[in-house]
């Protein structure tokens, strides 16, 4: 009976539609037997997709007429028995190849479903649905699945008018009426109305549909979508469609380079969009996945292959990897420009922490961008310095100077020495170029405005200073173009710092000897350094006077201003660990990799020589957690000795205590006799064999005193 209501709604002839006197017998079928609607639905979806393949398409309207009669005559209560039906019957629709069936599938998703019982001028099922409070089968996977591809396949055969906007509102009428349009105002309502729980389900057919038809390569089409997922959905679920990303981009590990480097590029421009501190509560996780991509990458770059085991089973492409590469490495510097300031610290850390390290990675992509720096850069400074010159009244930079924060300062107290022993060992490096010494002076700057206070300031001019010593050192076997460069940084760097100090005489004496270079040794300055054809000597004679900054001069210059003149005073010299002497490993890239010669700590006056010892990141990393790894032995030695104490027996204790009087005593004794022992007599000579005369001690019963002292 059901089947044959179904049948007798559609004429002989489609161009006569509707025949309404048997709609309305289904009608009344199915409001008396709303338990019937998925039947009625499943045969109505069955009848159209076997007219749209017959390409009968006047049968294909009157079904779908059907279709919106139903809808509005059912109650919110049973309407959920057919929406699988209706989403199956617009899936067929939007998947057509005609414009008029796409267009009357997005009219019924979007306008004609529903809108007679609805107030509000939305769409119709999706408003409807969503809304019930008796559905809970409209979220899950098995729909979304549906309506997603759906709408998706819809939009992007309107790729040529991107979203422009977070809304559609300011669209023409006759945009709002194209199909794509449609489709994208359908898209937000739906991911507008899904709950936390709901997330998931609404981006994992996304993700799907972009991998199933090759859409990441493009990009284009991806970072669209995903600019109308994080514009639509509530602001406090971002961080779960950036967590989605990152496990798809962990699902892809093995797909090609240009896939990967697609869903990095969605990364970056979500993260872009989404809050300050959006990330989520993993934030350290974001940065692990990205860097294990980094890592990855560079492993694929090496072995040319995405197997190790059977390398060759799939060529990659280098240049395409270094192009991921440098996604990431942007990614990376997106990602932590949305943290809080005193979150950036930390995540410098922890990306040291994480880097590449191993001898087969000889190298690490560089944007020349300089995203490397964003973690200290907070006032955007950094292009302000990206080339070395003397500048003679820094005002007209306008930089932005804060006065350094209490996490700032603590971070420097802890890691200064570090930085000021890479800037140094760095600057030593035969291999160096004008890049390199640019990036230096760039880091030099930026400690100095954000992370300077009056501690770091006096050392930094101490680093500078021992910079010019290094130049001016004839141990040290550098080329003249090193010297030259060297003296030429610590000139334009004492010249910026002169004037951040703003102490007068600093500035003067500064002022002076460069002037005085101008004059008489120009290839002692940036200006005729760092250019394309350098101009210096072919040798580098002595220098001395008033063409060096003198350390005397500035301490007793800033002495005067508070600084402090004994640390000033002391000439800056790089600590070294037992890290850096053990450590053989190949730096990660070639800008840092540094070839030193470290004389013995253990005998001053040996004059042989270690071996060229290696300076690797790893042994600045290691550096940096060498003080974590003593605090942590003292807590442990503390927690040993308070346990003893409180477990071990009384006897124990007692026989350990007095051992340790005893012990003392001995030593106090050792101290008295030497201290009250009675001054030799005259006659308490010996001459010993190498006639040497010693001393010996007499009793004071056998000493003769003179006559005067006797009575």
């Amino acid at each position: 009976m059901l089947y044959r209501l179904v049948d007798n709604i559609f004429p002989e002839d489609p161009e006569d539609g509707l025949v309404k006197a048997n709609m309305e017998k289904l009608t009344f079928y199915a409001l008396s037997a709303p338990e019937k609607l998925d039947r009625i639905g499943a045969y109505l979806s069955e009848r159209l997709s076997r007219d749209v393949a017959r390409h009968r398409y006047g049968y294909v309207c009157i079904a779908m007429e059907a279709l919106d009669q139903l809808l509005m005559a059912c109650h919110c209560q049973s309407i959920n028995l057919f929406v699988e039906s209706f989403l199956k019957m617009v899936r067929k629709l939007l998947e057509a190849d005609k414009p008029n069936l796409q267009i009357l599938g997005t009219n019924s998703v979007c306008t004609h479903c529903c809108m007679v019982n609805i107030k509000e001028n939305i769409h119709g099922v999706v408003r409807k649905t969503v809304n019930d409070e008796l559905q809970a089968n409209i979220w899950d996977p098995q729909h979304m699945d549906k309506i997603v591809p759906s709408l998706l396949f819809n939009l992007q055969s309107g790729e040529g008018t991107e979203s422009r906007s977070p809304s559609p509102l300011q669209a023409s009428e006759k945009e709002r009426e194209s199909p794509a349009e449609l489709t994208e105002r359908c898209f937000r309502e739906l991911l507008g109305r899904s709950a936390y729980g709901n997330i998931k389900n609404a981006v994992t057919p996304v993700l799907m549909h972009l991998d199933n038809h090759s859409l990441w390569e493009g990009k284009t089409f991806a970072v669209r979508c995903f600019k109308i997922i994080m514009y639509s959905i509530q602001s406090q679920h971002s961080h779960l469609v950036i967590q989605q990303l990152l496990g798809h981009l962990d699902a892809n590990s093995k797909s090609s380079a240009t896939v990967r480097a697609g869903i990095v590029e969605v990364l970056l421009e979500s993260a872009a969009i989404a809050a300050s501190g959006s990330v989520g509560p993993t934030v350290l996780e974001v940065f692990n996945t990205l860097l294990r991509h980094l890592r990855l990458s560079v492993d694929y770059e090496l072995t040319g292959s995405y197997d190790r085991i059977n390398i060759g089973t799939k060529i990659i492409k280098e240049h395409e990897e270094r192009q991921l590469q440098e996604a990431v490495i942007r990614t990376i510097g997106s990602f932590a420009n949305t943290l809080p300031t005193y979150q950036r610290s930390e995540v410098m850390l922890f990306i040291m922490g994480k880097v590449p390290i191993p001898g087969m990675h000889p190298t690490l992509p560089s944007t020349g961008s300089g995203t490397d720096l964003i973690l200290i850069d907070r006032h955007d400074n950094l292009p302000k310095f990206s080339t070395i010159s003397i500048i003679s009244d820094i005002s007209v930079l306008k930089l932005k100077v804060d006065k350094c924060s209490r996490q700032d300062n603590l971070f420097m107290k802890k890691h200064a020495q570090h930085l000021y022993r890479h800037i140094y060992l760095c600057s030593k490096e035969q291999s160096s170029m004008q890049p390199h010494f640019e990036k230096l002076y760039s880091l030099l700057a930026l400690i100095s405005m954000e992370l300077a206070n009056e501690e770091v300031v006096v050392d930094l001019i101490r680093v500078a200073l021992a910079l010019q010593d290094l130049a001016l050192s004839s141990e040290e076997m550098l080329p003249v173009y090193n010297r030259c460069a060297i003296h030429a940084l610590s000139s334009a760097y004492l010249n910026l710092i002169s004037q951040l100090t703003t102490v007068p005489a600093f500035c003067q004496h500064v002022h002076e000897v460069i002037e005085m270079r101008q004059k008489e040794s120009p290839y002692l300055l940036p200006e005729d350094v760092f250019i394309e054809n350098p101009k210096i000597p072919k040798t580098l004679e002595k220098l001395e006077g008033e063409l060096l900054f003198q350390q005397a001069k500035i301490t007793e210059v800033l002495g005067g201003s508070g600084y402090n003149t004994e640390r000033l005073a002391t000439p800056y010299v790089p600590q070294f660990t037992d890290e850096d002497r053990l450590s053989k490993r190949k730096s990660v890239g070639e800008t840092i990799s540094l070839q030193v010669e470290v004389e013995s700590r253990n005998s001053p006056e040996k004059e042989e020589r270690t071996p060229a010892e290696e300076i690797t990141f790893e042994t600045l990393k290691n550096t940096i957690v060498d003080s974590v790894g003593v605090e942590e032995q003292e807590k442990e030695r503390r927690r040993q000795v308070v346990e003893k104490f409180q477990k071990a027996p009384f006897e124990e204790i007692a026989a350990h205590c007095g051992a340790r009087a005893t012990m003392l005593q001995s030593k106090l004794n050792q101290i008295f006799e030497i201290t009250i022992r009675p001054p030799p007599s005259p006659s308490g000579t010996i001459t010993s064999s190498y006639g040497q005369t010693q001393s010996r001690s007499v009793p004071v019963y056998e000493m003769k005193f003179p006559d005067l002292c006797v009575y």
